[in-house]
């Protein structure tokens, strides 16, 4: 009886290995699609994704505490790429190299200034005004 129960597993533990071999035979492309589908956008530990924390930046950039939102959304992924007049004096350019967005942030009054996808290491003076 055990030897039964034995085979049975070892069959079952079988079937439920090879059962995606012949889809991924087939089409390979199909599989590569679904497992896309079902992985969900990217969150990190506050909950939201890239794209919403640019978008909250963005509604927010010029105001008091920005600079703050920003290094806590993208902590330990900021380089400074360039220096620039504008702001109070100088602004700093800060490059996120993940995701491809550069930031122009006034340390003096602790304020993002303006926001570009890409790595931009001179913003127009109008926009860091």
């Amino acid at each position: 009886m055990k030897f039964n129960s034995l085979l049975a597993t070892v069959a079952l533990a079988g079937m439920v290995t090879v059962w995606d071999a012949p889809v991924q035979l087939f089409n390979p492309s199909l599989v590569q699609a679904s497992a896309q589908a079902m992985k969900p956008e990217m969150k990190d530990s506050t909950g939201l994704t890239i794209q919403q924390k640019v978008e909250m930046l963005t509604k927010s950039k010029g105001q008091f505490g920005s600079g703050d939102q920003l290094r806590r959304y993208f902590f330990g992924d900021l380089e400074p790429i360039a220096v620039q007049p504008g702001g109070a004096g100088m602004v700093v350019n800060l490059y996120n190299k993940k995701n491809n967005i550069t930031f122009s942030y006034c340390a003096t009054y602790d304020v993002i200034v303006a926001i570009k996808k890409g790595k931009v290491t001179a913003f127009a003076p109008s926009e860091v005004k």
